[in-house]
């Protein structure tokens, strides 16, 4: 993995940190490369059961290099292109929460709207600002995801703008689930993760592919699968536990099988 790209694990939560701060740390086409290989192996891995994705030095993602976007388009495709999942964090059948600092510019928004939770600090700011390049939003979350997360006006008005969504406004429109000073970030993100810790990795795993390709699916598809995703739950190791665990009046002890 890149120098920039930094990954950790502690009590089944992977932190997949960029750090690049002298640069706000926008990224470079390396350390993209970087970063699918940190969430390829956070999913991955048994052992990590959530992920958080942050920014060092009181930033977030301040997009791309722009020395980057000097590359011809060919091999700017060469180099960014992708097998597998379009956004990786949505790919990853673990829960992403993203503890946004600072700035989420470009591509760090497009990141920002691929995590499954999102805590921001009062000077964490989204921007959307393809248009001020002329481009689209570049990993096509911007056009496709936004619009769902916070409606269709709001999502234009952003787009069509580039303009910044302060933190306080990202709260009110739901974009983020909560505001809290920077040096209490970490710990709100711990905390979130604890939440989700306390479930069935097997159940979440379902969950999550289950909504978010329900998006896109018709009601009938979807309850086709949601009706193969309960079966398997009804023959998992954790269904079992579960139910052992309630009967027996103590918590539950998952394993993701």
């Amino acid at each position: 993995m890149s120098q920039h790209i930094r990954y950790e694990i502690q009590d089944r939560v992977a932190t997949i940190t960029i750090d690049r701060p002298e640069k706000k740390n926008a990224m470079t086409w390396t350390m993209l490369d970087a970063f699918y290989e940190a969430v390829a192996k956070a999913g991955g891995d048994e052992g990590v059961w959530v992920v958080i994705l942050t920014g060092s030095g009181g930033a977030f993602c301040a997009g791309t290099d722009l020395a980057d976007l000097q590359a011809t388009p060919e091999e700017r495709r060469s180099r960014g292109s992708r097998g597998g999942h379009p956004w990786p964090l949505l790919g990853c059948p673990k829960p992403v929460i993203g503890a946004i600092d600072g700035a989420a510019v470009g591509m760090g928004a497009e990141l920002t709207s691929q995590c499954d939770v999102r805590i921001a600090t009062p000077r964490a700011r989204f921007a959307w600002n393809f248009v001020h390049r002329g481009l689209v939003p570049d990993m096509g979350a911007g056009s496709w995801l936004l619009p769902r997360l916070i409606g269709l006006q709001p999502a234009l008005r952003l787009l069509y703008s580039g303009d910044f969504l302060p933190a306080a406004d990202a709260l009110e429109i739901g974009y983020v689930s909560r505001v809290v000073e920077p040096n209490d970030l970490p710990n709100a993100a711990r905390q979130e993760a604890q939440r989700f810790l306390q479930g069935s990795p097997f159940s979440v795993r379902r969950i999550k592919e289950l909504v978010y390709r329900g998006l896109d699916r018709s009601l009938e598809e979807h309850m086709e699968h949601h009706r193969k995703a309960l079966q398997e739950c009804f023959h998992s190791q954790d269904h079992a536990e579960g139910v052992a665990s309630f009967l027996e009046k103590r918590a539950p002890r998952f394993t993701g099988r």
